[in-house]
């Protein structure tokens, strides 16, 4: 119990995708402009990891080794067109701001890295606590970034108006200077934290 419970919470910090790893940087800085646009990428990229680790987990003795990889690619691909097609008929809005970012969830380093590393290797039942785990810390990062930009850019969390009239608004928070810039604050309180841990 005390395992799975380590295998499902490593992806928030100890093993944390964007601020220990460096995965999936191009969304991570693309599309943190505010959080609802992290949230929806966040939840994108939980339901392809659930489903594809769970899919892989199941058929990993079945696949040849030599189209390994290629397997991969299909079952996350079917994922990820299913999450474009849903979020095109049901958030055009939200489908257009994130752009190019859901069909290149196929590539992400996140997803094909629990693929190859854990899900092929695994359970489906520890395979599917990983991949929830590390999906909600990919997702809690985001939001973190897309809830400080937008806050800085625009006084407002969610669309919500949570600064004062009077505090000023630091535009360049939206721009790619303010995603490396808040990137990097976070990566680094991470690793003042890890190091102090130790």
């Amino acid at each position: 119990m005390k395992n799975n419970f380590k295998e499902f919470v490593k992806g928030f910090f100890e093993q944390n995708p964007i601020l220990v790893f460096l995965l999936g940087l191009c969304p991570t800085l693309a599309v943190t402009t505010n959080a609802i646009n992290a949230l929806t990428m966040g939840l994108s990229v939980i339901f392809v990891l659930f489903f594809s680790n769970l899919i892989i987990s199941l058929i990993r003795k079945m696949v040849p080794n030599q189209v390994r990889i290629a397997s991969f690619i299909v079952v996350i691909a079917t994922f990820v067109t299913i999450v474009d097609i849903f979020l095109k008929a049901n958030f055009p809005s939200l489908s257009k701001a994130l752009g190019p970012f859901i069909p290149l969830i196929v590539v992400n380093c996140i997803i094909l890295g629990r693929a190859e590393a854990f899900a092929s290797r695994n359970s489906v039942f520890l395979s599917i606590l990983d991949a929830l785990g590390m999906g909600l810390g990919f997702t809690i990062t985001l939001i973190i970034m897309g809830g400080i930009r937008e806050v800085l850019a625009f006084g407002t969390f969610f669309n919500v108006k949570v600064t004062p009239d009077f505090m000023p608004k630091f535009l360049v928070m939206i721009l790619p200077p303010g995603a490396f810039f808040t990137l990097g604050i976070l990566v680094g309180i991470k690793n003042a934290v890890s190091m102090r841990k130790k």
